[in-house]
């Protein structure tokens, strides 16, 4: 355990990250504002106000909860997200026993499909059906540059986002993407097309937060500056969020995924 502790913290995906304490703010600011682009498809219950966004991500993050610190490198406790990994390999393993059918979702493609592909593999291996539903469906999806249209994709059975027209199916990376809308096509396709629906959700953003909020067991990481899924993991919406950097080299998750086979005994 030390070693994976300690590993976090050099590769940066805990302790001091690069997440910036002025964009943790914004976010925390955005989400008390009920903002789209921060709820990221959850439908908070409580009044989450930036006091109470500030302690919740304190408790299961481990950001500083003084509300003068106001620049500055933000923190993840490497302790919290070593417990989180353990509990989301938990529902890997569950996932595994009974031959889920699950769906797997990244709006942070470059750095994370890796990970959750590596993943997708075991849990195929093991006899889990990885959906596959509603590729080449297009979604529009607000962005910065205004409302663009985008089509799902999947590369190596993770499902992603990229703008029409850009790169050709199944090629890497896709598209970077916060929204819920994506995931909620993906589902709808399904259960139109008779199922299987998946028992078990494994993505970030918009996959993560906008299944859950729909009712699926859904699991994945996210960041200091994401308040969405740990609101919805308060409120029982999201199952499990993993507190990491979601944002550094793709290499780095490469450990992490070692770690989660085998606390999920499906190391091959």
């Amino acid at each position: 355990m030390a070693s994976v502790l300690a590993y976090l913290s050099a590769a940066g995906l805990a302790g001091v990250v690069e997440t910036p304490r002025e964009r943790s703010l914004r976010r925390y600011r955005q989400f008390a504002a009920r903002d789209p682009r921060a709820l990221i498809g959850i439908d908070p219950q409580g009044p989450w106000g930036l006091p109470e966004l500030l302690g919740l991500m304190a408790d299961r993050c481990g950001v500083s909860a003084d509300p003068r610190y106001l620049s500055g490198p933000d923190a993840i406790d490497p302790a919290r997200t070593l417990a989180a990994l353990d509990a989301f390999a938990e529902r890997l393993a569950a996932a595994a026993q009974r031959h889920a059918p699950v769906l797997f979702g990244t709006g942070h493609p470059r750095p994370l499909l890796g990970f959750y592909a590596a993943l997708a593999d075991a849990l195929s291996a093991a006899g889990c059906e990885v959906l596959t539903p509603a590729q080449g469906r297009c979604v529009d999806i607000l962005t910065r540059f205004g409302l663009r249209t985008h089509r799902i994709d999947y590369v190596r059975r993770v499902a992603l986002v990229r703008e029409t027209g850009a790169g050709r199916p199944g090629c890497e990376p896709g598209a970077h993407c916060h929204s819920p809308l994506p995931v909620r096509v993906v589902l709808e396709a399904a259960a139109a097309a008779g199922g299987p629906l998946p028992e078990l959700v494994v993505g970030d953003h918009g996959w993560l937060c906008g299944a859950g909020q729909l009712g699926f067991e859904a699991i994945g990481p996210a960041d200091a500056d994401d308040p969405a899924p740990f609101v919805g993991e308060a409120e029982g919406t999201v199952a499990v969020v993993v507190p990491l950097d979601d944002g550094v080299r793709s290499s780095h998750y490469l450990p992490l995924t070692r770690y989660v086979l085998k606390r999920a005994c499906l190391s091959q």
